[in-house]
């Protein structure tokens, strides 16, 4: 990998982590220790494997969400 797609990996990894921290303020999670939210989503990752009706139903909440404020 050269140096300048060495540099465009690293600037796409932290707009992604920028991106998913926004969503934690958005979810109004901002003061939770972050224990709990991994926790959190560590228990949402296994629920999602074994259950597609709670991926929709939470795809809904979130696109509801984002529509809200113009996203």
């Amino acid at each position: 990998m050269g140096r300048n797609a060495a540099s465009d990996a690293r600037k796409k990894d932290t707009r992604d982590k920028i991106e998913l921290g926004g969503l934690i303020v958005k979810a109004g999670l901002r003061y939770e220790k972050r224990a709990l939210l991994l926790g959190a989503l560590i228990d949402l990752d296994r629920r999602l494997k074994s259950d597609d009706t709670e991926r929709v139903r939470l795809t809904s909440i979130g696109a509801e969400a984002f529509g809200n404020d113009g996203q």
